[in-house]
């Protein structure tokens, strides 16, 4: 009766120890590539939401104002100067907003005051900025896709709802990552409307500076695709 090939045969210590090496190193390269797809998804900025009013039909914008609601206000100041720039066009002025509010930290505005700026400036736009999340979580979380409901069809409304998150207690401790939405508001009378909005994904928050430019970059990208302000090119 033939003998099967390895009946009886003891695996050498060599090349039980060479498969056990060869595994491991299998496992620590999966686990490798795991963790950087884990880091890839929180690392920068993207756009995960965009919606334009299907009544807005395309038009010029002249004086815009840029306003960042909340964060840090070296960050809200950076931001606004980076989208003033970005969105400045030859025959349309753009402002950041600390050029008339004073909001060192981050303090509520007041509507009545808001509202006479708007119409002494005669800005026809409002470009807003909010973070609306900020975790200590390390992994991506998928922001929430909405459909725009009644209160933001107007920045008024939008603000009176939204303030009293943005202002609750410890709202500003410093966060891993974050998630932040802008609002394009036309000023028409009475209270304006709401022609576009996008929000980023959960990105990684640590690098400030380099997000700021990112998100800019991507709001004004998309600003132009939607025909809601003419192409800087």
């Amino acid at each position: 009766m033939p003998v099967a090939p390895y009946a009886g045969c003891r695996l050498h210590p060599i090349s039980t120890a060479l498969g056990v090496a060869h595994l491991k190193t299998r496992s620590a390269i999966a686990l490798a590539i795991l963790v950087t797809f884990a880091l890839l998804a929180v690392a920068s900025p993207k756009l995960l939401l965009s919606w334009k009013s299907p009544s807005f039909s395309g038009g010029s914008f002249h004086n815009v104002l840029v306003l960042g609601l909340n964060g840090k206000a070296v960050n809200r100041a950076e931001f606004e100067d980076q989208l003033t720039a970005a969105l400045s066009r030859p025959g349309t002025t753009v402002a950041p907003s600390y050029e008339f509010l004073a909001r060192p930290d981050a303090t509520p505005i007041d509507m009545k005051d808001f509202r006479e700026l708007v119409r002494e400036q005669k800005f026809d736009g409002i470009v807003v900025s909010r973070i609306v999340k900020k975790e200590t979580k390390t992994t991506y979380v998928p922001g929430t896709v909405y459909n725009p409901i009644p209160y933001y069809n107007t920045f008024y409304g939008y603000y009176t709802t939204v303030s009293p998150a943005i202002y609750s207690p410890g709202y500003m401790q410093t966060e891993k990552v974050a998630q932040v939405e802008i609002n394009f508001y036309a000023t028409t009378p009475p209270d304006g409307e709401l022609v576009w909005t996008g929000t980023t994904n959960t990105f990684d928050a640590r690098a400030a500076m380099k997000n700021i430019r990112d998100v800019v970059k991507l709001v004004s990208k998309e600003l132009e695709k939607q025909n809601i302000i003419v192409s800087g090119k």
